[in-house]
């Protein structure tokens, strides 16, 4: 029987969070020996990433972590830049009869997928393929154990607000979504006339918020029971889960939406000007699922089974993983 303990993983992205959390996730479901690299791509490979994929061996600038032997038994990458890392440690690994490194690359690599050992994407991507793993949500870290801890930390912070408590996750403007002033003063009214009235409020923004935004939802709740994390310190976001009977949440993040449905507790989703086919997507189908409904101003409470996309995957890894070393 494998330990995974004495697997040796690499997770591998270009630093950015979202990226990086979904590779830990699965890491942490694996229970394997993890390093983390942040790489960075060297011209021409940085503009012309994943497509080109000749002399990947010069691809990786100083200014990131080194992709150089000993290599992992397994990696773990996420995002464009991560491709080149991908590619160029399972040709490496495997020369001279070397076992190989296992590379499961996360989300669409846009390149073909059999270049990888398994690619694991969402369903709204449409990607198929025999090495493609398909998911409902996002993949991330958050587990039930996770949020039991995280909301006994945070508890002291909102000890005083009465239940039920409903956590809202507030995101902000991307390529296809926009939150203006102007939505931000709906919410804000919608979440100020909650406030009290169904239950009390944990609000944490993202950066992408923006401080006009934030201004306008803490000036709507000042004389409401509620707590808004104010961006100094450690984000208690995975805190209010924990801690939250139910979520609202902003639509404009597959990973906010995954993470609030990985609980199990009602999830309202709040519908922002714009989109794209893949996040309607998306969305349609976590109704369908029964995991969410959307936002009309007042909490609804209903019960379905938590969503629990990386238990499956890391069962599927594990299996290739065993594979390798028989």
């Amino acid at each position: 029987m494998l330990h995974n303990s004495q697997v040796m993983c690499w997770v591998v992205t270009d630093g950015k969070a979202g990226m990086e959390n979904q590779c830990l996730g699965l890491a942490e479901a694996l229970g394997a020996s993890c390093e983390v690299k942040r790489i960075k791509l060297r011209s021409p490979w940085k503009q012309l990433s994943p497509f080109l994929r000749h002399g990947l061996a010069y691809a990786f600038s100083d200014q990131g972590d080194p992709v150089v032997p000993p290599w992992p038994d397994l990696l773990i990458a996420s995002g464009r830049a991560s491709v080149p890392a991908s590619l160029y440690a399972r040709r490496a690994s495997r020369k001279n009869g070397g076992r190989g490194t296992l590379t499961v690359q996360i989300q669409n690599p846009v390149i073909d997928p059999s270049r990888f050992d398994l690619v694991v994407v969402p369903r709204h991507d449409r990607l198929s393929g025999l090495n493609v793993m398909t998911t409902r949500g996002s993949m991330h870290r958050v587990t039930p154990d996770m949020l039991a801890r995280e909301a006994v930390r945070f508890l002291p912070q909102v000890a005083h607000l009465p239940s039920p408590r409903i956590a809202v996750l507030i995101g902000g403007s991307n390529a296809v979504y926009s939150l203006t002033p102007r939505e931000m003063k709906v919410i804000a009214a919608q979440l100020a006339a909650i406030a009290g009235r169904e239950g009390s409020l944990m609000i944490t923004p993202s950066r992408r918020t923006g401080a006009e935004n934030l201004t306008i939802l803490q000036d709507a709740l000042r004389d409401t029971p509620s707590y808004i994390w104010d961006g100094q310190g450690d984000n208690p976001y995975y805190g209010m889960l924990g801690l939250a009977d139910a979520i609202v949440v902003t639509c404009d993040s597959v990973n906010m939406v995954s993470e609030a449905c990985s609980t199990g507790k009602p999830v309202m989703v709040i519908e922002l000007p714009g989109g794209s086919d893949k996040f309607r997507r998306f969305h349609q189908a976590m109704r369908d699922d029964g995991m969410t409904r959307p936002f009309t101003g007042k909490i609804e409470t209903w019960s379905y089974a938590p969503l629990d996309d990386m238990r499956l995957v890391a069962e599927r890894v594990q299996e290739m993983l065993e594979r390798k070393h028989s």
